[in-house]
């Protein structure tokens, strides 16, 4: 199999890649010029051996990640946001391709978490001569996360979120939402860490987090790091609109452990129990309703391309 790593003296306008590339992209989705743009810019880059799959969903890329993988390609490009990146993620998680991510979704946390920017000629260029790190990947009832997981009001939230909203507010949009359709609901909640028992009690919400900043951009966890081998692990007791106002503003200010609504561990295999069935998301996209959560984190599941570290 031919080298997708970054070889010493390559030309800025010439391919690190000499294998086959692939394309998955949600054509809705939009950045720079376009995909147009797109093709225009890897063909101009070198590639050779392209490979293009277009999906109207994010649900259909994995069926043509596999398709791509069948056919040898060894860097795959993803276009789209944190929706079509789990997909993904999902699909790759294991396998000896490289990922790389073109950010063209309304909420891109994982790019951002990676310091991939919004900015197609750069994305590519991250892709095709960036550093290649090996990340950890969480994996909640059988489907891997890049970003997070939660159940409970997150998932309440996750699905009543606008999406005009969002795009337009950001992380603010979050609260707002929040703030306007909480329930109030908590259920009782058994939580086990690591075989160990960590919570038992009345919650509202359970988050497990890959990186630091979470859905709606908001900074839940200030710890994190995507190649630790470990999970954050957080729970809420907040109780109506008064409690859920002083826990979204504190976690939208990045102060979500000092909230007396919070509490957050770290991990590696996580078990929890509702008495009720929760709701549950996974990096921005809502799931089933469910009263328990098998979670784990995989180590050093998924090669992305990133951008060169700090000198």
């Amino acid at each position: 199999m031919s080298s997708t790593t970054t070889r010493p003296g390559t030309r800025a306008g010439t391919a690190a890649t000499t294998g086959t590339v692939a394309v998955v992209a949600h054509r809705r989705k939009t950045l720079g010029g376009g995909l147009d743009e797109l093709r225009a810019t890897l063909v101009s880059a070198g590639v050779a051996r392209l490979l293009w799959y277009e999906v109207p969903k994010s649900r259909k890329a994995p069926k043509k990640v596999r398709r791509a993988l069948e056919k040898g390609a060894e860097l795959i490009f993803v276009w789209g946001g944190d929706g079509m990146v789990q997909r993904c993620a999902d699909t790759l998680a294991g396998s000896d391709a490289v990922m790389a991510i073109l950010p063209a979704g309304t909420a891109n946390l994982f790019a951002a978490n990676l310091g991939i920017p919004g900015d197609l000629t750069e994305a590519v260029r991250i892709g095709l001569h960036g550093r290649r790190r090996r990340l950890d990947l969480g994996r909640l009832n059988g489907e891997h996360f890049a970003v997070m997981a939660g159940a409970g009001f997150d998932g309440d939230l996750i699905r009543e979120a606008d999406r005009k909203l969002k795009g337009r507010l950001g992380r603010v949009a979050y609260v707002w939402t929040g703030l306007r359709h909480v329930r109030g609901e908590l259920v009782r909640t058994r939580i086990r860490v690591d075989g160990a028992d960590w919570f038992d009690g009345e919650a509202s919400c359970v988050l497990f987090g890959n990186v630091g900043t979470i859905t709606g951009g908001v900074p839940a966890f200030d710890d994190a790091r995507p190649d630790d081998g470990a999970l954050e692990i957080g729970v809420s007791t907040a109780d109506g609109a008064i409690d859920w106002a002083r826990t979204l503003g504190r976690m939208a200010t990045g102060h979500s452990a000092d909230s007396p609504f919070v509490r957050i561990t770290r991990g590696r295999k996580v078990k929890v129990r509702f008495a009720a069935p929760k709701t549950y998301e996974l990096d921005g996209g809502a799931r089933a309703r469910t009263k328990r959560l098998k979670v784990k984190v995989v180590p050093a599941a998924l090669t992305v391309c990133c951008p060169e570290a700090d000198s």
